[in-house]
């Protein structure tokens, strides 16, 4: 059995706890605060830390989610045009798709990054956790889907020499 590289087991883990793990840790806790802000409401008095918590861990569990959907390929799509279109029109249609995307994702990073830092003066209203923490989760989405990007025109590359449109 041909033993795989450290990196490869690491990063395999790094990606596997960012995109299942967490979302499903995050979920789990926006799911209990969740349920903790309705007894409270109607059965004692209602407390004001669960709203705020769970719209931060449904940012959480939607960013890190929906680098998990990219990597099943399982995100909605509209593809009344690219199912009719033959092979060759389909691998064109990616690698464009995909270009267009890594580009922009590519082009916004810095930006979103130094407004993420910026924001760190500012804390939420109830927690008082920095806003530069709250929205982290979105740079770490962005260099997930940037590597996804990459990793599937690398994938339709290698499939033209193949041949395999």
């Amino acid at each position: 059995m041909d033993k795989k590289p450290w990196w490869k087991i690491a990063g395999s883990f790094l990606l596997d706890f960012t995109e299942i793990y967490l979302p499903a840790l995050t979920f789990c806790l926006l799911f209990i605060a969740f349920m903790i802000q309705v007894f409270y409401r109607y059965f004692l008095v209602p407390l004001t830390w669960p709203l705020e918590f769970t719209l931060l861990m449904f940012i959480w569990t939607t960013l890190f989610g929906a680098c998990y959907a990219h990597r099943r390929n399982e995100h909605v799509r509209f593809t009344m045009i690219y199912d009719s279109a033959s092979p060759k029109y389909k691998w064109r249609m990616r690698v464009v798709g995909n270009l267009l995307l890594l580009s922009s994702f590519t082009i916004a990073f810095w930006p979103t990054y130094r407004w993420i830092q910026f924001m760190s003066f500012k804390k939420t209203n109830v927690l008082k956790i920095p806003m530069n923490y709250a929205y982290s989760p979105f740079i770490v989405f962005m260099v997930i889907m940037i590597g996804r990007f990459i990793y599937d025109l690398y994938v339709d590359i290698i499939r033209y020499r193949k041949g395999e449109f």
